[in-house]
């Protein structure tokens, strides 16, 4: 009979499983976007299988193993039926369902702490409501779900200029790798609610939730995530006052508002009506390692070729960066494009990177020559480390530009995305800075023709005169500077 149990060694969580008779070959733990292979001893008598809850991707320090739904395989073996549940980890929450063989991974505070109208969040939040507000910073990008963006770079340049101020980082459990000298909480913790309601400045890229109200003192800095080419917010397609309304009430609670260049500001405060708050042009903070590190490339040293070696492309590779935007109609990632025959028609590597709306329901895709990275930290040492972008609609297209590095449109749904589903402020297929392709023959074509470069090198030039005009490798000390001159950044 197997048995499983949890355990902790050096405070670090394990699942283990124990059996008579031969040992299997191998017991592995498969998630959507982790995978955990078992350490076996033992054999003839009794087996032991430990499987640590800790996992390293890319060269980054271990970590817990993402939240979500985890298979349990055992090769060779009887499989446990045991069902059985902790929450006395101080790094996760776990329970195993032997009957399905799922393992159910989770944030470390208990479920009724992370329902915001819980009483036990109810409770914290009043709590937290109530004390002073501290000089410090409270950061979150993406939901949460990982440290990175324009939010990333700001906590960077505060750390060097301001040291002693605190730095919280909203985080959707502890797999989400913080900045060095920040704190980690996880969201719908006491000390999330804590850290929310005190600190004097929040420096955020997407929107509040949770009924967030800045108290007198407090500031709210929205980054926002890229120059819109969609049209978004107010702007969408169909008359929804639900939307709308939420769309001015979330837009109330900013201080004020980043933009990467001129048009964005134009459009974000229409379509956020963001009308009598300041909007900073100021280039994107993101984007500054793009022009202090230059443009990467196979034979580049320092943070590109770090992170070549962190996914293990070899030297001299061609590194093609996928990144599609994600779509209203639909939970997962395009499936336009076989990464897998791109790489080998293009004779590259493929680097797949997903929006951050389709992490935590989609799944990695996996062959050779291709990596998928939509769980990557940072999109833009993704960008240093190519040597070439395909998009369709997302607004990472104005960031890659910074580089001058190639850019290549892959847009099948065009005439769909552009006319029903979204919609544009610009013609990108009369402004594109690179060809505009529906097929993937037309895209190896594009990809293997010497003369694109050359061909569209005058939309590029205008287009970089555009978008890039203020991303010149200084957005976040402007940034930074100007909350300090404001006694919003203090310390």
């Amino acid at each position: 009979m197997t048995t499983v149990s949890f355990t902790t060694r050096d405070g670090v969580p394990s699942l283990e499983l124990t059996g008579a008779g031969e040992r299997p070959s191998a017991v592995t733990l498969e998630g959507a976007r982790a995978r955990i292979d078992a350490v076996l001893t033992g054999g003839g008598k009794t087996w032991r299988a430990r499987l640590v809850l800790h996992t390293r991707r890319w060269g980054n320090p271990s970590l817990p193993v993402p939240s979500g739904r985890y298979r349990l395989v055992v090769d060779g073996a009887e499989a446990p039926r045991d069902s059985l549940e902790t929450q006395g980890f101080e790094m996760l929450r776990a329970s195993f369902d032997g009957g399905s063989g799922v393992v159910e991974v989770g944030p470390p505070q208990d479920p009724d702490e992370l329902a915001p109208q819980g009483p036990a969040a109810v409770a914290a939040r009043r709590a937290a409501e109530g004390e002073p507000l501290e000089d410090a910073v409270f950061f979150e990008s993406f939901y949460g779900r990982n440290a990175s963006c324009n939010p990333l770079a700001l906590d960077r340049e505060i750390a060097r200029v301001a040291p002693h101020v605190p730095r919280y980082w909203s985080v959707v459990d502890l797999s989400v790798a913080v900045p060095e000298g920040a704190t980690a909480l996880v969201e719908g913790s006491a000390s999330w609610w804590r850290a929310r309601a005190t600190s004097r400045l929040l420096v955020v890229n997407d929107w509040l939730r949770h009924g967030f109200r800045a108290r007198p003192g407090q500031h709210v800095l929205q980054t926002w995530h890229g120059t819109p080419l969609k049209r978004l917010a107010l702007h969408r397609p169909g008359f929804d006052p639900r939307r709308m309304a939420a769309v001015v009430r979330e837009s109330r609670r900013w201080s004020i508002l980043l933009a990467q260049n001129p048009y964005a500001a134009r459009i974000l405060r229409k379509a956020y009506a963001f009308l009598r708050r300041p909007i900073w042009v100021e280039g994107y903070p993101r984007n500054d390692v793009l022009t202090t590190h230059g443009p990467g490339g196979s034979g580049a040293r320092g943070p590109a070729a770090a992170v070549r070696r962190g996914l293990g492309i070899g030297d001299g590779e061609r590194v093609l960066l996928y990144a599609p935007t994600w779509r209203d109609d639909r939970e997962l990632i395009v499936d336009f494009l076989d990464p897998q025959r791109l790489a080998e028609d293009a004779d590259a590597v493929v680097l797949v990177r997903g929006h951050s709306r389709t992490l935590l329901p989609g799944s990695d895709v996996a062959g050779p020559r291709v990596i998928d990275v939509t769980g990557y930290p940072d999109v833009s040492r993704l960008v240093l480390a190519s040597d070439a972008l395909i998009t369709d609609y997302s607004s990472v297209m104005f960031d890659y530009s910074v580089t001058g590095k190639p850019i290549y449109f892959f847009a099948p749904d065009l005439d769909h995305y552009r006319g029903r589903l979204r919609g544009f402020y610009f013609d990108l297929a009369e402004r594109a800075p690179g060809p505009v392709v529906s097929t993937h023959g037309e895209l190896v074509d594009a990809l293997t023709d010497p003369a694109v470069t050359e061909v569209f090198a005058a939309r590029y030039d205008a287009w970089r005169a555009v978008f890039n005009s203020r991303d010149d490798g200084r957005a976040a000390e402007r940034v930074v500077a100007r909350l300090r001159d404001q006694g919003l950044l203090r310390g």
